[in-house]
């Protein structure tokens, strides 16, 4: 059963969480198990709440299409560093922050405002700079990839071209930060392209590691100690210990 659920949370705290020591970590750190089965998103959601929705960011590149206006038939804009972009009628809109959705909504109100009577206005993304998880280790292509809502972490994987032939599948890390703590979960990749348990949603900033890396060596005792991953496994790593 060890290539069920392999699922380890842990987050690096500035206080110890008080639910009792497991084992010494090899850099030191104490590891505690927690009643945790997956690693939370950045704000804490868990399970369905986990849904991450593409927010737009500085230096984004989007195509803008309004129909009727031969000046607007997929226009290219660049987000500045201010957040903002400028749309012929539109004028300066603000659209660093909202969903693809919320900024079409805000392009058409100011179309609106310009005296537009119903304007038929369409976003899309065709760059995202400001938005990307870093894929590493035993991968072909090594790298930062742009992240879209419905990223997880096999199609992370395939991205960087899928792993390397020296690959350890049962060793996939990702590091994140989730209520400004730095966690991170170890994943059998293997276990989840043949359906065993969910592929995990990416966020912003998430960092994967494919094959050995430091995090997985610094779970090397509490892994040996637990029951091979027959259900999923939380711990978190306290430093001043």
């Amino acid at each position: 059963m060890a290539w069920q659920i392999l699922t380890i949370a842990l987050a690096v705290t500035v206080a110890g969480c008080g639910q009792g020591i497991v084992g010494k970590g090899l850099g030191g750190p104490t590891v505690t198990r927690v009643d945790l089965s997956e690693l939370p998103g950045p704000g804490g959601e868990l399970g369905a709440d986990q849904i991450y929705v593409y927010r737009i960011g500085a230096f984004d590149k989007l195509v803008i299409d309004v129909m009727g206006f031969s000046e607007l038939k997929d226009r290219r804009v660049t987000v500045d560093g201010s957040g903002n972009v400028t749309i012929p009628i539109a004028g300066v809109v603000h659209v660093a922050g909202l969903s693809i959705g919320q900024a079409t909504n805000r392009i058409t109100e100011q179309m609106r405002a310009g005296y537009v009577r119903n304007p038929q206005v369409a976003v899309n993304l065709e760059q995202s700079v400001s938005n990307f998880v870093t894929v590493d280790g035993e991968v072909q292509q090594p790298g930062n990839y742009p992240i879209i809502a419905g990223m997880t972490l096999m199609r992370a994987v395939a991205g960087a071209r899928g792993a390397t032939e020296f690959a350890q599948l049962r060793e996939v890390v990702i590091h994140r930060k989730v209520d400004g703590r730095q966690m991170i979960a170890l994943y059998d990749l293997a276990a989840i392209r043949r359906g065993a348990y969910a592929d995990p949603i990416l966020y912003p900033n998430d960092i994967v590691v494919v094959g050995n890396s430091p995090g997985r060596r610094l779970l090397q005792q509490i892994v040996s100690i637990s029951p091979l991953f027959v259900s999923p496994l939380v711990a978190v790593l306290d430093n001043n210990n």
